[in-house]
């Protein structure tokens, strides 16, 4: 099979055999993957990774020991977690010590012609659901893990950092709470996906509010993002940090602990609040697709994903 492999941050094409997993898991036929910000870090350095990456697609079953799933498409939880430790006892799987994560540690990625992936982490994707919109579920529940953190009531006010395509589904999740949401970017056709969804968007200036949000989430991918989210946030505020750099991140102390502002960090989510999203109509992604490229053409999808002012790329069979 044909596979992305990065190494020393020059990726390539390779052919690999076809995986095999261990019981318990399947053999999934990869129908599309896209690649975000962090595939574009992993590249850069981030974890000193080596490897196929790709941790956002949908797939086909080709085998199963569960015999309903063959032929189904799927989308895959990245975490595969080891189910032993205290913390998988706590239902914190996604933070066990020993947790491999697909395409990112450990475990090859989706950017292949096929992958493996523990039964127990496949989601089955609804027929309303177009594959290529279905890529989308996994930022999409780490949009929504937002609302599993915190308590945001239904009207509340908040603003969001940065309009690239976290900070796109990260506006949308929140609207369709019923949150009233100002997203602040920097590239007004990405503000128009916003605002269809109903969101107040605005191109961010050099001068940004300053003290007037009680909840502030950081989807910058920037080091910049985290002090000026910080900056906005009133006394007693929360800013969620939804950014994934791999350069260190210099912060002035002295506001957040004045302030007593909290920082929460955020990552991954649940899929089933995601997927009836995207079933529902209620998180449009279909604008947020800028290419859609065979794998065999990954090194170009890589360079446009990479371009200013990108939003998903997507990497199909084919």
């Amino acid at each position: 099979m044909i596979a992305v492999h990065i190494e020393r941050g020059r990726l390539s094409l390779r052919r690999r055999p076809r995986p095999h997993g261990p019981p318990g898991f399947a053999l999934l036929r990869v129908l599309a993957a896209g690649i975000c910000n962090t595939d574009l870090e992993l590249r850069r350095g981030y974890y000193g990774f080596r490897g196929t990456p790709g941790h956002e697609f949908v797939a086909e079953v080709v085998e199963a020991d569960t015999p309903a799933l063959v032929g189904r498409r799927v989308v895959g939880e990245i975490n595969l977690n080891c189910g032993r430790c205290e913390w998988c006892a706590r239902g914190l799987g996604r933070h066990c010590p020993r947790r491999k994560v697909l395409g990112i540690v450990g475990h090859p990625g989706a950017m292949a012609e096929f992958v493996t992936l523990p039964e127990a982490n496949l989601h089955t994707v609804p027929a309303a659901i177009p594959t290529e919109e279905a890529v989308f579920v996994e930022p999409l529940a780490a949009a929504g893990e937002i609302l599993d953190q915190a308590r945001i009531p239904r009207e509340a006010t908040v603003a969001v950092l940065g309009d690239g395509k976290l900070g796109l589904l990260i506006a949308q999740v929140l609207a369709a709470h019923g949150s009233r949401v100002h997203l602040f970017g920097r590239h007004r056709e990405k503000l128009r996906i916003a605002e269809a969804a109903g969101v107040q968007a605005e191109l961010a200036g050099a001068r940004l509010p300053r003290a007037a949000y009680d909840r502030v989430v950081d989807a910058t991918g920037s080091a910049e993002g985290l002090r000026a989210a910080v900056a906005m946030a009133r006394p007693r505020g929360t800013v969620f940090l939804k950014s994934t750099v791999h350069d260190a991140v210099k912060l002035d102390a002295a506001p957040v602990i004045v302030n007593e502002i909290t920082l929460v960090g955020s990552r991954c989510g649940r899929f089933p609040p995601a997927l009836r999203l995207l079933a529902s109509g209620k998180v449009r992604v279909a604008g947020m697709i800028s290419e859609r490229l065979p794998l065999s053409r990954a090194p170009r999808a890589f360079r446009l994903a990479a371009t200013r002012g990108a939003l998903k790329v997507l990497l199909e069979a084919g």
